[in-house]
């Protein structure tokens, strides 16, 4: 009765991160790692053509100025929980 019950069920449905694992593992195992570089190669240029350099300069600086407040906050944090001992 219970091997019944399992097989009338259906299976449950995958997420999107499921599917999009799924489908990255299946690529890299049909083309190989180096598909992977190669793509993402042609990506960077094409973006690199559609965008000026000013562009990528700002990004730069914002990544910059983002990682400077996490280390800035991680120190206090740390200090905090130092002078709390």
């Amino acid at each position: 009765m219970a091997e019944e019950q399992q097989q009338d069920r259906k299976p449950e449905p995958m997420s999107v991160r499921d599917a999009g694992r799924k489908g990255g593992k299946a690529t890299r195992a049909r083309y190989g790692p180096d598909f992977f570089a190669e793509i993402g190669q042609k990506g960077g240029r094409a973006v690199s053509k559609r965008y000026p350099s000013e562009h990528f300069r700002e990004i730069g600086r914002k990544g910059g100025r983002r990682v400077a407040e996490l280390v800035e906050r991680a120190k206090r944090l740390e200090e905090d929980a130092q002078g709390g001992r």
